[in-house]
């Protein structure tokens, strides 16, 4: 055996060595790098020299992690893997490999090739797998130091044979378009053994109608059979296709036969309001103001119109995404009409209309006259309201006073026209009668008629009623309703009471276990022509007991006695 140190030309001879094929070397300086040189020799000879890598003195460097290993193929009894060296060798050569696998789910390493057989080249074939398992494998390289790091897992592979590339997915067709977006579905593509395999996973690409190139939407394959794509340029035309993809590869794309606008789907324009008026009333003076809502797209052209003529400046226009309004800030009677909406895009039209009336409290009617054409009645004409003409729905109301009556009634209500025959007057008596118009806002002030008819003069009433004997009403107190027995909740009110008569009126006294209530502010006692009653607000215990009602004058006395239980 000779040795070497690195930098230097001279082998140095370290003598032979007994049948041992292993050698400690002592004599060297920490941190130096050497190589040796080794010859067998025998009886026949000497052989030819072996020599060595170069190695530092002092320390063990070891391997840096290997890639993580590469799937090559997977069949259902075999993985083929390969993987390359570490980018860190540790200064010496690499001996071989150590190989590991670990179940999905498990967290247990085994190792592939025992310890004093390490794999030689840089890839290997798997055999002790189970069908349709998937595993995970790592490498650990070895150099004259000893194991280094292990490498980083490889991606999970199933022990199964070669999938076949799936078959093109169907019924390829758009639910949903926006401005921005549009929404695919399609069917999963059918399994064929030994032809085509399920998809597992789906790819979707666009393109614009004067680009070439497809775009990839998801970088990784999807699951669901629909897919949302997002970030479109409005108005603008797209191709779309959809790729199936599992373990054997990718299908051949499915395209869509035309190409897609980034626009919403046509809807023909359709009101929302749940309750939209027909008809308004609206005081003079105050806003009109009129929203509809509605759905449509594309955005609909909107117009409004007053008795079929576009609305003038006095009105305006507010226009939002779903809604329009019609605002007139300070309303005049000129303002009354029918207001109509029309909302109109592609896909069709709608209208709606509602009548305003802008009105105010009514003006009274003019003077009233009376006249008897049939005898028992009086027929009344008086002279319209000035709002009469500008307000088709302005009607009247008649209301007549007897002088045998306190109150006003009313005779007639919603009259049109302006002359109105009360019946049933008699006669003998005097009567009163106002006229008031009535409107959608309000009520006018009466006119009032002239007094009609004469009140008879009453004769005077006598009545005689003979002489009789004085009878005496005096009598002792007795109670003709007795006091009940009363049990009440505590916390709640009691009422108590009974009925005394006597003459001249007896002197009433209430007591509660012989002690008088009558100056107790506790108590609330009332006696209303011979009811007797006691009122305790609140219910305590302090309550219980018995209760007496005494009943005295010249003639007699008397007594009534009852009990107050408390419930908790």
């Amino acid at each position: 055996m000779e040795r070497q140190q690195v930098g230097r030309n001279t082998w140095k001879k370290l003598g032979e060595i007994p049948g041992v094929p292993s050698y400690r070397d002592t004599d060297v300086d920490h941190g130096r790098k050497y190589c040796y040189r080794i010859r067998a020799v025998s009886a026949e000879g000497t052989s030819e020299v072996m020599e060595t890598d170069e190695m530092q003195a002092g320390t063990l460097a070891f391997p840096g992690p290997p890639a993580p290993p590469k799937v090559v193929s997977a069949y259902d009894d075999c993985i083929n893997l390969s993987w390359a060296s570490p980018s860190k060798t540790g200064g010496s050569r690499i001996l071989g490999y150590i190989l590991e696998k670990r179940k999905k789910g498990s967290n247990l390493w085994t190792v592939v090739n025992a310890m004093d057989e390490l794999i030689k080249e840089k890839k290997y074939s798997v055999k002790d797998v189970v069908a349709g398992m998937a595993y995970e494998f790592r490498v650990t390289a070895i150099n004259l130091s000893g194991a280094g790091e292990s490498s980083n897992p490889s991606e999970f592979v199933f022990a199964r044979d070669p999938k076949k590339p799936p078959g093109k997915v169907t019924g390829l067709k758009v639910t949903e378009t926006s401005y921005t977006h549009l929404v695919l579905t399609w069917t999963k593509p059918e399994e064929k053994p030994g032809i085509q395999d399920e998809a597992k996973g789906y790819f979707v690409e666009i393109r614009q109608a004067d680009c070439i190139d497809w775009s990839r939407c998801n970088s990784t394959p999807i699951i669901m059979s629909s897919f949302s794509v997002k970030g479109l340029k409005s108005m603008d035309m797209y191709w779309v296709r959809v790729i199936a993809t599992n373990d054997g590869g990718e299908s051949a794309p499915e395209e869509l036969a035309n190409y897609v606008l980034a626009m919403p789907s046509p809807v023909r324009p359709k009101f929302t309001n749940h309750r939209m008026k027909s008809f308004m009333v609206v005081r003079a003076g105050n806003s009109v103001r009129i929203t509809i809502n509605f759905e449509a797209s594309p955005w609909p052209n909107i117009m409004w119109l007053k008795d079929n003529v576009p609305v003038t400046k006095r009105a305006t226009i507010s226009n939002s995404d779903g809604s329009s309004q019609l605002l007139i800030p300070s309303s005049e009677r000129s303002d009354s009409g029918i207001y109509s909406i029309l909302v109109k895009n592609l896909a069709g039209q709608e209208t709606f209309s509602t009548e305003v009336r802008v009105t105010d409290d009514p003006k009274p009617p003019g003077p009233v006259e009376l006249e008897e054409n049939v005898p028992g009645t009086v027929t009344m004409i008086w002279e319209p309201s000035p709002d009469e003409k500008r307000d088709d729905r302005l009607h009247y109301i008649v209301s007549k006073l007897d002088s045998t009556k306190r109150t006003w009634t009313t005779v007639a209500d919603r009259l049109f026209n302006n002359k109105f025959t009360v019946c049933n007057i008699m006669h003998g008596r005097e009567y009163h009668f106002r006229v008031y118009a009535k409107n959608d806002i309000g009520i006018s002030a009466p006119s009032e008629s002239p007094t009609w008819g004469m009140e008879k003069k009453k004769e005077k009433f006598m009545v005689n009623v003979p002489s009789g004997k004085d009878c005496d009403l005096r009598c002792a107190p007795t109670f003709i309703v007795p006091l009940k027995l009363h049990t009440a909740p505590k916390g709640y009110e009691c009422y108590m009471s009974c009925a005394v008569k006597g003459n001249p009126k007896p002197r009433i006294t209430w007591y509660r276990n012989h002690i008088s209530l009558n100056t107790n502010a506790n108590y609330y006692i009332s006696n209303t022509f011979g009811v007797c009653s006691m009122l305790i607000l609140r219910v305590g215990p302090k309550d219980m007991g018995e209760y007496t009602i005494t009943a005295e004058n010249a003639l007699g006395r008397a007594e009534c006695s009852t009990v107050l239980s408390v419930r908790e």
